[in-house]
């Protein structure tokens, strides 16, 4: 992958908030980054053509649009883990946005807003902003819960979804209260760590993943000039997400999704977290899954291609 071809794109989602984006323009011949059906038109020559015939070329341009993609990354994540996947998307002629979600990757760090409902309002405004039409919106782990509450609040923004295990974590089902749950996920205070180890660590724990992918999962810390490493998304800021989660489940969001969506979990259809999977795919008006068994959790990061491959199937309904 060439991060040359990665475009940088700010957009304020509120007074003094923005979110920093890595968009990735299609780059098969002859694609271009989804104009709106009537700049496809003009270029037909439609402009001169009678009320039909611009109808029709309107129609075709539609259908020759390629698909936005906005991709969502999970708890204490980023965006470059999606770096791999967009490019593979890139190949297959469609623009993608991957967004860093607020306090996390070098998107702002404000005081207060975190949890999934700030999240999804955060990502209408992002697609409202590009002015994205129809997208894939595909969430990892929570970015699954986030893409999910986005569809259930505001079913006129995205064309489909793609849950890339996550949009079905349900907390409350997994703790008896929220003590249990806060003990259980506290993340560990990693600060001061040398950034040398922690790739150490990454490469004997992830052997089947790039050297991108692995870089990528270290951007979820800052490395300090010492070479040591800083947690981006604070401690207190984690905590007040997962508390969100426990808040605030998926499940009531699940039946109120309009759209196509791929559920990707990390699983087999044996395994025995998979009833969950299923009551979740149950739950949505239409879905399907695609089981990868033995999988990490990180997805896009351990099978880019396949998953691209598999939301690529998104953009052709």
């Amino acid at each position: 992958m060439n991060d040359t071809e990665v475009r940088e794109v700010e957009v304020e989602v509120e007074p003094g908030v923005r979110l920093r984006l890595r968009h990735r323009a299609a780059t098969r011949p002859g694609a271009i980054d989804a104009p709106s059906a009537d700049q496809r038109a003009n270029r037909l020559g439609a402009t001169d053509a009678g009320p039909g015939e611009r109808g029709a070329a309107r129609r075709s341009a539609r259908e020759a649009e390629p698909t936005p993609f906005l991709l969502v990354h999970g708890l204490s994540s980023n965006a470059r883990l999606w770096d791999e996947v967009a490019a593979a998307l890139a190949t297959a002629g469609h623009p993608s946005w991957a967004v860093d979600l607020r306090g996390h990757g070098e998107s702002d760090a404000p005081e207060s807003g975190y949890g999934t409902g700030t999240a999804a309002a955060d990502l209408a405004a992002v697609i409202t902003a590009l002015g994205l039409r129809k997208p894939v919106v595909a969430g990892q782990s929570w970015g699954g819960n986030v893409v999910v509450r986005l569809a259930a609040k505001h079913p006129e923004l995205p064309g489909a979804l793609g849950l890339v295990d996550g949009g079905w974590i349900d907390l409350h089902a997994a703790f008896p209260d929220w003590q249990s749950c806060e003990q259980a996920l506290r993340p560990q205070d990693i600060d001061g760590r040398p950034a040398a180890a922690m790739r150490q660590w990454l490469a004997s724990a992830h052997p089947d993943w790039s050297d991108s992918a692995r870089e990528a999962t270290l951007a979820n810390m800052r490395i300090r000039a010492d070479g040591t490493v800083a947690r981006r998304l604070s401690i207190p800021h984690h905590l007040e997400i997962l508390r969100s989660m426990w808040d605030g489940p998926p499940g009531p969001d699940l039946p109120l999704v309009a759209v196509p969506t791929l559920l990707l979990p990390a699983l087999g259809p044996q395994d025995e977290r998979a009833d969950t999977v299923r009551r979740a795919a149950a739950a949505l008006p239409g879905a399907t899954v695609r089981w990868y068994p033995g999988a990490d959790h990180d997805l896009h990061a351990q099978h880019p291609d396949s998953i691209a491959a598999d939301l690529l199937t998104l953009a052709a309904r």
